[in-house]
């Protein structure tokens, strides 16, 4: 939980609320933050990588948000209504205590599906509470005009291809650009607001407390339905579950589609410029969400997952240019075009704001290698693939082995020119190894004399070239001497035996250079420039690396107090940024796919050897 004075006259009030002040809402299209004040300051509307209507998280003038908070200063406290993704944030104050229950409505049904609709549903529950709330949207990031009209109770906020339409159970004034509206309540008493994208075939609707009501009753049995699926019984139920449903917010369920995280340019370090758009289909990391979801016993997302790749991500080659993109968008969209929203500040003023990503159009050999995994995955644990499928493993295998030799922009994208990464040269060997497996489990057609030729030139390239004598580990690419967290998935991807004396000595030398109590770095940007100015936090999907390679070498007391100590940097919520700063604060992206689903394997592998 989390406490923090809200209300105007609130001592000390900050522009931003920190990045781990929030929490999330959605509707498995698009998402909410919710901020600890009671503030609505990032909404996209009606998908994940729509322009923004709320993005306060990102110019707290000019972005536009959804306020409702006691109108009085206020203690509060932020928690899920259990085993769910519906959002309480309480007000503490000397008169009495309200809260505000968030949600997005969604029963799994196609009824409505146009309708985009977000709830927030006020309840006094003792004493008497005054509230203010103010709706001020700034539609396609603040850059597109709009106008607000009264079409009876509904505030009607139009700009040129998107209308919302606000209802409420209170009075609504309007005020300039934007509604307002000053209520009390009592004990017992409460009040809803409904955001609804309208136009089309989508007209206005009221939504009285009776519907609100039935409309949270629906969201919850959803939610509590959906996370009963689980087979988790192990000692961190509660931290793997709030991931699982986390990822589940990060699925786009109309392609089957998850996303890396849902907001974009949230600053890996306050001030400086690496801040990226992560709201598309990385390869890998939805690649790795579907281990995540099959160790859980979430097959359906998978098999969405995988009908998105067939749909979309087919390897296309044209002799010229790698078969898959490093990313697409959740309808399978190529064209990632990165730009920079210029009149938006930043985050606390970490300029700049990207939209896109031009790290769509590099080379990183690594995806394949942790697409044919999650594929090999799925046919063992889920349902065997299709003859179709089998041919595009076969083309993807065959690419591999022409060009797995080749230099590339490597697993952390970075923006200082290809090198020969040892990351890019182990999922090349996953993608040639899984492929043979398969191959050879269904009797499946392949040209294997020639796969397992070029495993084992992969093979020993590595042992040759990405071995150091001078720091005894495996390093960050061929003939070099840098540490890389990113060889921690050696022994998970099975290429190396984790109690091997080399992989000991590398797993050794990574912890005297690249941890801090628990934490870990992904590689030090001063021995290896990234081409990017700045520092970062230690990488929280390499902390949960780093304790599964310790379970698997044997290490459980050692990996056990690892992940016990990673598990108090979440946020109040169990929610995870892409990095933890050096003062432990969330940095970036937020919240990230990667790092949840990598809490959950190592949860179950650290279950698993604990007995």
């Amino acid at each position: 939980m989390s406490t923090i004075p809200t209300g105007t006259d609130a001592p000390g009030a900050s522009r931003y609320v920190p990045i781990a002040e929030h929490g999330l809402i959605g509707d498995l299209r698009s998402v909410a933050l919710v901020g600890t004040d009671g503030t609505i300051d990032w909404y996209c509307c009606p998908s994940f990588d729509a322009p923004s209507v709320f993005a306060a998280i990102l110019d707290a003038e000019r972005g536009g948000c959804f306020e409702l908070a006691a109108a009085v200063p206020a203690r509060t406290k932020q928690f899920y209504f259990p085993d769910t993704n519906v959002l309480i944030t309480r007000f503490f104050t000397e008169d009495g205590v309200g809260e505000v229950q968030d949600f997005m409505p969604v029963d799994g049904a196609s009824a409505e599906a146009d309708r985009h609709r977000l709830i927030r549903r006020v309840v006094c529950v003792r004493g008497s509470l005054p509230f203010r709330t103010r709706v001020a949207p700034r539609f396609d990031y603040g850059r597109r005009p709009h106008t607000v009209r009264m079409s009876g109770d509904v505030a009607v906020f139009e700009s040129d291809g998107l209308a919302l339409g606000l209802t409420a159970t209170v009075p609504l004034e309007i005020d300039g650009m934007d509604t307002r509206a000053d209520f009390k309540l009592s004990e017992g008493e409460s009040a809803v607001f409904a955001l609804d994208q309208v136009g089309g075939d989508v007209a206005p609707r009221r939504c009285a407390r009776t519907e609100a009501e039935e409309q949270f009753a629906t969201t919850v049995a959803y939610w509590r339905s959906w996370l009963h699926r689980s087979k988790y019984r192990g000692r961190w139920r509660e931290m793997v579950h709030r991931s699982a449903l986390t990822l589940k917010l990060l699925t786009y369920a109309p392609t089957g589609a998850i996303i890396a995280a849902p907001t974009t340019s949230l600053p890996e370090q306050l001030g400086g410029e690496r801040n990226w758009d992560y709201r598309y289909v990385w390869v890998r990391d939805a690649a790795f969400c579907v281990y995540a979801m099959l160790r859980l016993g979430f097959t359906d997302e998978a098999e969405a997952f995988m009908k998105f790749l067939t749909q979309y991500v087919s390897p296309c080659p044209d002799g010229n240019s790698a078969p898959l993109q490093v990313m697409y968008g959740i309808d399978g969209r190529t064209d990632l075009t990165e730009s920079e929203l210029t009149h938006l500040e930043g985050h606390q003023g970490s300029a700049p704001v990207r939209i896109g990503n031009a790290a769509s159009d590099q080379l990183q050999l690594d995806i394949y290698g942790a697409l044919i995994d999650s594929i090999y995955l799925y046919d063992k644990w889920a349902q065997p693939i299709s003859s179709a499928q089998w041919d595009d493993v076969c083309t993807l295998v065959d690419w591999v082995c022409q060009h797995w030799d080749q230099p590339d922009e490597g697993v952390w994208e970075t923006r200082g020119g290809r090198k020969n990464f040892l990351y890019s040269r182990l999922m090349c060997w996953v993608a040639i190894e899984r492929g043979i497996r398969m191959a050879n489990r269904r009797g499946l057609p392949a040209d294997l004399p020639r796969w397992q030729a070029c495993r084992d030139r992969i093979y020993r390239r590595i042992m040759a070239r990405g071995w150091s004598e001078t720091r005894k580990a495996f390093v960050q690419h061929e003939d070099g001497d840098v540490l890389d967290a990113a060889v921690l998935m050696m022994p998970l991807a099975k290429f190396i035996a984790p109690t091997d004396p080399k992989w000991l000595s590398t797993l050794d030398a990574l912890t005297q250079d690249l941890v801090s109590d628990s934490l870990v770095y992904r590689y030090d940007p001063e021995a290896s420039p990234d081409g990017l100015r700045g520092d970062e936090g230690t990488f929280s999907i390499c902390s949960f690396w780093y304790v599964e390679a310790m379970v698997r070498a044997g290490r459980v007391d050692e990996a056990r107090l690892a992940f016990e100590k990673m598990l108090t940097y979440a946020n109040h919520l169990g929610l995870y940024a892409e990095e933890i700063s050096h003062t432990g604060e969330q940095q970036g992206n937020f919240p990230q796919a990667f790092t949840h689903l990598a809490l959950i394997s190592a949860a179950f592998n650290l279950d698993r050897a604990l007995g």
